[in-house]
């Protein structure tokens, strides 16, 4: 992903993404540096330059929890930038190995399964697609396949069409992605999908090296189908207990809206392709 640390990466791209009239500096003549320079960066969170620049080489291995704090603020990173800092920070014995179960469990199965009027699947931690619903797969049958947000929103030409705010999708699918892979850099398959995308998506890659982090929350989303045309949907992320490695998303319609009514023809669509599969048993008894 990149030649220098996990920890160093974060920091140099959040120095580079500030002005110095962003943190209250003055800025004179022409700078030859994008962003802060690292001198100014020690200045404002109060540790001296030479420390600093070793924590951006990655030859500091431990800074406490005071100074992350003060770079973190130096920086202007929110709650969930300043918890990247922190978990990035921490060493390989200090991680959580134990992510839960691999697989979806059979009871989040059967209680998706249930949710006919509403999508609903399982993502991990590279957005890969691990389970859905029948009316999740409908909802997403304009596109190649159904396997990975990621992929689906920057290489699947499907993808500019169904995200009617594409901007803020890519943005919040590579943030969701670098989230993850703070909680775990040493992740194969977070790099394997990282490194594809950045070889077939230039966006990608230049969204991915701005380390923004992000989490999956609610908000809303705008959606255009084929078949049923624009949906106006609320989004929910939860993590699943006993594998937290795993996050049930939930697609939800404002009762008898627009959206509502185009979901029941998604889950008609969904229907009768199950019924005409069911009768031709009952046919073949019949021709004998």
């Amino acid at each position: 992903m990149s030649n220098g640390t996990p920890l160093g990466d974060f920091l140099r791209a959040r120095r580079e993404a500030l002005k110095p009239h962003d943190v209250g500096l003055p800025e004179h003549g022409r700078r030859r540096v994008p962003g802060l320079r690292r001198e100014e960066v020690a200045l404002l969170a109060g540790v001296s330059s030479d420390y600093y620049i070793r924590l951006e080489q990655g030859r500091e291995n431990s800074p406490s929890p005071q100074v992350l704090d003060a770079v973190a603020q130096a920086l202007k990173l929110d709650a969930e930038a300043t918890d990247h800092l922190n978990r990035l920070c921490l060493t390989v014995s200090q991680r959580p190995r134990d992510w839960g179960e691999t697989d979806v469990s059979q009871q989040l199965l059967q209680l998706m399964d249930g949710w006919e009027h509403t999508p609903a699947f399982v993502v991990g931690p590279a957005l890969d697609i691990m389970a859905g619903n029948s009316l999740a797969t409908a909802l997403h049958s304009g596109f190649d396949r159904f396997d990975n947000l990621a992929r689906m929103v920057f290489v699947d030409p499907a993808g500019r069409d169904f995200y009617q705010e594409w901007e803020r999708a890519a943005h919040s699918c590579v943030a969701e992605i670098r989230a993850a892979y703070g909680h775990d850099p040493e992740s194969a398959r977070i790099a394997e999908v990282v490194a594809e995308l950045s070889a077939q998506s230039e966006e990608f890659a230049r969204i991915w090296r701005m380390h923004d982090v992000k989490g999956k929350s609610q908000e809303g989303k705008h959606l255009k189908h084929p078949e049923v045309g624009d949906l106006h949907i609320k989004f929910a992320a939860f993590t699943v207990n006993g594998a937290p490695h795993q996050q049930l998303v939930v697609y939800q319609a404002e009762p008898n809206s627009p959206t509502a009514a185009a979901f029941e023809t998604l889950r008609a669509l969904v229907v009768q392709p199950k019924k005409a599969q069911a009768a031709v048993p009952d046919l073949a008894v019949n021709e004998q």
